[in-house]
C-alpha cells in the first residue's frame, strides 16, 4: 500500500528549498557576474563623454566609478586650486562650434546649454568647479553611472564573440562586457628612484598652506605645471626657490603643446630672470643624492634638518656611509666651489606628474608601455585600442601617448573629440553603422571647407591628429568629418566608406615646423603666394589619387601629419583664424579644388550659364548642377503637367539635386565667396 507525504513534512521540504534558491541568488546578487556589452572604467570627463555617445546610440552599457562621484580627481588636483584650461564664454559669437575653440572644459552633448559656463564664468576656473560640472552633466543625460565600485582587477577570457573582459571589484563581484573602454586617467604619481628618494616630499601630499614655507630653503623637482603651480603658491614666503630636472623649461606659447609650462603658472621665470633668489637647473634625476649633512653632537638640535643636494659620482659606497647623511667630502661644493645648488635645503618636493596605473590588469589584458612618455602611458593604435588587447580601447589622458607632446589629446578640449572618433569606430566593428558623412555636389564643396576652417572646433583643438577626408566621386563628394589622420591607410575599414578612382583630399590644421621667434619681427605670413611658411595654425589641404598605404605613413617626412600626397595646398595663416579673405584664401583655395577635381568650380550668373550653354559644348559644373538643372526640372514639370508623362517616373535632381540637410546658404554653391573677384569665363 502506497504512503502518502504528510502535509507538514511537503511544507518543510518546499520552504527549504525555497530558502536555498533565496540564498542563492543573494550569494549571485554581491557576488555574481554582470554582463553589459560596454563597460566604461572611470566616471572622469572622458568616460562621462563616452557614456553620452553610448547613452544617445541606446547601447548596452555600464561607467563603474570607484570613488562617490564623478571627477574625483579634480577633488584632489591641482593641489593649489586653479585649472589651467581657459573657459573663454565672451567671444563675439554665437555660433557654438566655433565657440568651443576657446572652452576648453565642456564635454560635447546635443544640449545647447549643457557647458562649462554655468558653473564658472571665470577664465582660469576653480577646480572644484569641475566634479559639480560633471554630476550635471551626468544628472542631466541620465547616464549610466554605477559608484563605489573599486575594480582591482581585469582580466580577458575567451568568448563566443572572440574575448571578453572581466572586472573584479573590492567585493569580488564581477561585470563582463564584451567592450572595454578605460578612462582612468592619470593618478598615480611618478616617481624618480635615486639615493634620498625617501626624504623627498610628494606634490600629493604636501602642505597647500604658503605660511607653512615662510623663510624656508626649497628645492622642486620638475619643471611641468605642477611644479610651477607649486612654486608659484609659496614665492612670497620661501626664502630660496630652486627648480631641477632634466630638460629646460619648455613654454606652452612657443612649443604649442598646453601641457608645456602655462603663462598662468610662470611668475618665477621672472625671479630668475631678474636675479631674485630663485632659479632652474638642469641635470638628471637618476644622478642625484638628496642626503642630510653629518652633524658634531654639539650642533644638532630639534630643528628640521638641512638637506643636500649630491652627485652619485662623488658619493662613497653607500655600504660605507651612516643612514641618509653624507660628509662634507662627499658634496660637490668640496670639489666645485661655486657650484649652483651647493647651500642646503629645508624641503625638497616632487613635482613629476602622474602615470598610467598599470597594476590592476592581468596579463591576459594588459597593454603595453608606450614608447614615448618614458613608458608612462598604455600604447595604442591609430584609432585607441590596446596593442594587443583587441576589444579594450584607451580614453582621456590614459590615450595621450598618440599624440604626446604634438597635440591636445591629453586634455579634456581634445579628447571629447577623439572620445567621439573612438565611438564611431565602434559603431561601424559591432553595429555597422558607417562615419557621419554629408554629401555636397561638388560645386559646393569649397563654401563647405571654408565654413569648417572657420568655425570646427575638432581639428582646430586636435590639430594634426583629426582631419576632415573628402571622397571625390564626380560630380558629387562625401565630407566625413573628424577622422582619424594616423589611421588613414586603415580608412575603408574604419568608417564604412570606400575610395574611387576619382582620390581624396584631406583638410588638416597644422603649425609651421620652423623654430622662430615666435614674438619677434617677421613671426607671421601674410602673403598667399608663401602661405607654405606659415608659422601659426592654418588649414593644410593634401590630395591623394588613392589611400595611402601603411608603408606611405612610415615614410613620411619628418614631422608631417600625412605622407607626401599628390598635390598640397597651404592656405595662408589668418590673423583672426577666420580664413575668409576673397583674394588670400578663398582664390587660391579654389585654384587648388579645380586641379583635384579637374572642373570649373566658379559661380556663374545664370546670364553667363544661358550664354555658356550657347556657345561652348560642356558648360562649367556650376551651370549643369545649378541653373541648367533648374531649367531642365521646370520643362519636365511642365511637361508633366501637360499629361505627357506620367509624374511618377520623373526623378528628382537628375545630376544631383539640392540636399535639404545643407543650409541655406549652400544652395548659391559658391556665389557669395567668388563675388568681387570679377571672374569671366
Amino acid at each position: 500500500m502506497k504512503k502518502v507525504m504528510e502535509p507538514n513534512l511537503q511544507c518543510f521540504i518546499v520552504f527549504t528549498l525555497f530558502g536555498f534558491v533565496l540564498t542563492s541568488f543573494n550569494e549571485h546578487l554581491h557576488n555574481g557576474t554582470s554582463h553589459y556589452s560596454y563597460c566604461v572604467l572611470g566616471a572622469g570627463p572622458a568616460g562621462l563623454q563616452m557614456g553620452f555617445f553610448l547613452s544617445k546610440a541606446k547601447r548596452d552599457y555600464i561607467i563603474l566609478e570607484r570613488n562617490s562621484g564623478p571627477g574625483s580627481f579634480f577633488n584632489k588636483y591641482p593641489r593649489h586650486r586653479k585649472l589651467i584650461s581657459i573657459n573663454k564664454i565672451h567671444t563675439g559669437r554665437s555660433n557654438r562650434e566655433f565657440n568651443l575653440r576657446h572652452d576648453w572644459n565642456s564635454l560635447l552633448s546635443d544640449r545647447p546649454d549643457l557647458l562649462f559656463r554655468r558653473v564658472s564664468e571665470e577664465f582660469y576656473p576653480p577646480a572644484d568647479a569641475f566634479p559639480r560640472y560633471l554630476s550635471m552633466f551626468v544628472k542631466e543625460l541620465g547616464l549610466k553611472v554605477k559608484y563605489g565600485v573599486d575594480i582591482g582587477r581585469i582580466r580577458s577570457m575567451p568568448s563566443a564573440a572572440g574575448r571578453s573582459y572581466i572586472l573584479t571589484d573590492q567585493h569580488a563581484a564581477d561585470y563582463s562586457c564584451s567592450i572595454l573602454l578605460v578612462a582612468t586617467g592619470l593618478w598615480v604619481p611618478q616617481e624618480v628612484e635615486f639615493e634620498g628618494s625617501d626624504l623627498v616630499e610628494g606634490y600629493e601630499s604636501i602642505s597647500t598652506n604658503p605660511d607653512d614655507y615662510k623663510d624656508q630653503a626649497v628645492l622642486i623637482l620638475g619643471k611641468g605645471n605642477s611644479a610651477f603651480e607649486t612654486a608659484q603658491s609659496i614665492l612670497g614666503r620661501a626664502s630660496r626657490l630652486h627648480m631641477l630636472s632634466s630638460s629646460p623649461v619648455r613654454l606652452a606659447w612657443q612649443t604649442h603643446y598646453v601641457g608645456d609650462l602655462r603663462a598662468v603658472n610662470n611668475e618665477l621665470l621672472d625671479t630668475y630672470q631678474l636675479k631674485s633668489l630663485d632659479g632652474l637647473v638642469e641635470a638628471h634625476l637618476e644622478d642625484i643624492v638628496i642626503a642630510k649633512q653629518e652633524e658634531s653632537s654639539r650642533r644638532r638640535s630639534k630643528r628640521r634638518a638641512k638637506l643636500y643636494l649630491g652627485l652619485q659620482k662623488y658619493m662613497q659606497s653607500s655600504d660605507e656611509r651612516s643612514g641618509s647623511t653624507v660628509s662634507r667630502e662627499e658634496l660637490p661644493a668640496h670639489y666645485i666651489d661655486n657650484f649652483p645648488l651647493r647651500k642646503p635645503y629645508d624641503r625638497v618636493i616632487r613635482c613629476l606628474g602622474f602615470r598610467f596605473n598599470f597594476s590592476i590588469f592581468h596579463s591576459s589584458a594588459c597593454p603595453p608601455h608606450s614608447e614615448n612618455a618614458k613608458g608612462r602611458l598604455p600604447g595604442v593604435t591609430a584609432w585607441y585600442e590596446g596593442k594587443n588587447t583587441p576589444g579594450l580601447f584607451l580614453l582621456g589622458t590614459a590615450s595621450h601617448s598618440r599624440d604626446y607632446r604634438a597635440s591636445a589629446g591629453g586634455f579634456v578640449h581634445g579628447f571629447r573629440y577623439t572620445a567621439r572618433a573612438v565611438h564611431r569606430v565602434l559603431e561601424y566593428r559591432y553595429h555597422g553603422n558607417t562615419w557621419p558623412s554629408t554629401r555636397l555636389m561638388t560645386t559646393q564643396l569649397m563654401s563647405w571647407i571654408l565654413k569648417r576652417v572657420g568655425e570646427a572646433s575638432g581639428p582646430y583643438q586636435m590639430f594634426e591628429m583629426l582631419g576632415d577626408v573628402i571622397l571625390l566621386h564626380g560630380s558629387h563628394c562625401e565630407y566625413v568629418e573628424e577622422f582619424l589622420l594616423q589611421a588613414l591607410p586603415q580608412f575603408s575599414s574604419l568608417s564604412g566608406h570606400q575610395v574611387s578612382n576619382h582620390g581624396l583630399i584631406v583638410v588638416v590644421m597644422q603649425y609651421g615646423k620652423k623654430k622662430i621667434d615666435f614674438l619677434g619681427h617677421g613671426r607671421a605670413e601674410t602673403d598667399w603666394k608663401r602661405a607654405w611658411k606659415s608659422n601659426f595654425l592654418h588649414p593644410v589641404l593634401y590630395y591623394y589619387d588613392s589611400l595611402p598605404t601603411e608603408q606611405d605613413m612610415r615614410m613620411r617626412p619628418h614631422g608631417w601629419p600625412l605622407p607626401r600626397p599628390k598635390a598640397i595646398h597651404h592656405m595662408v595663416e589668418d590673423f583672426l583664424t577666420e580664413w575668409d579673405a576673397p583674394l588670400s584664401h578663398i582664390q587660391p583655395l579654389r585654384r587648388f579644388l579645380e586641379h583635384c577635381v579637374q572642373t570649373d568650380l566658379r559661380a556663374f550668373s545664370a546670364e553667363t550659364c544661358f550664354r555658356s550653354a550657347l556657345t561652348h559644348r560642356k558648360a562649367p559644373l556650376f551651370c549643369q548642377q545649378g541653373y541648367l538643372n533648374q531649367h531642365y526640372g521646370q520643362r519636365r514639370r511642365c511637361v508633366n503637367e501637360a499629361g505627357q508623362v506620367p509624374a511618377e517616373k520623373v526623378t528628382a535632381g537628375t545630376s544631383l539635386g539640392a540636399n535639404p540637410s545643407l543650409p541655406n546658404y549652400l544652395a548659391p554653391a559658391g556665389a557669395s565667396v567668388s563675388s568681387g573677384l570679377k571672374l569671366d569665363l
